[in-house]
């Protein structure tokens, strides 16, 4: 069953029209594929998953994708996802960096901060291919957040250096990165399988 709404997702993942409306759908694409992972392993609901209420989703599913996929998400099941604090205040720091009047851009800044509230590297979690699909993802929509992060320190950790600074404290206990003796904690490479790849690896298989 999964392999079947695989196809059509990867399907869409670069759609023959403009080039930032096409990563953007293929964006959406990854996200929802590993929503529906989770969903068929019994992990999450699809609101859960990607952080949207349920009318969210339907309207990203219906403007972005076939009309079969409403009936793949089960959408009247569904309860809105009640996030924790945590991701509220990274919800809210996305939100308040991202492009304004675009809901596109407010739409990622919930999927963001809810995928970031899982255990892998963010882009893995989202689903994309490598971190520089995160990194271009985050400077189309979030612009001035993204342009923040000079030092290319992984984003997790520079969302919760943001969030510290915010509050007036630090999460590190060094003067400086140069004096850490854990820097590859906040800038060492974010390596490994993407969530696609693994999924395509685990269809062939069956």
């Amino acid at each position: 069953m999964f392999a079947h709404h695989y196809g059509w997702l990867c399907a869409r993942q670069w759609p023959r029209i403009e080039l930032e409306r096409g990563f953007d759908q293929h964006v959406l694409a990854c996200v929802l594929s590993c929503a529906l992972e989770e969903v068929e392993a019994g992990e999450a609901t699809a609101t859960e998953s990607t952080g949207l209420s349920r009318a969210e989703l339907r309207d990203v599913l219906t403007h972005s994708f076939p009309a079969t996929a409403i009936n793949a998400f089960a959408l009247d099941e569904l309860c809105d996802p009640k996030p924790e604090m945590e991701e509220e205040l990274l919800h809210s720091l996305l939100l308040a960096h991202a492009r304004p009047g675009d809901p596109v851009s407010a739409c990622l800044a919930k999927i963001v901060a809810r995928r970031a509230t899982r255990n892998n590297h963010l882009w893995q979690d989202l689903g994309l291919l490598n971190r520089a699909e995160l990194s271009r993802l985050l400077a189309t929509h979030f612009p001035t957040l993204a342009a923040g992060n000079t030092q290319n320190m992984k984003w997790k950790k520079y969302f919760y250096r943001k969030l510290c600074e915010a509050e007036g404290f630090s999460l590190c206990t060094a003067p400086s990165c140069r004096e850490c003796n854990d820097v590859e904690s906040c800038f060492g490479p974010e390596e490994g399988e993407s969530r696609l790849a693994h999924i395509k690896n685990g269809i062939a298989l069956d």
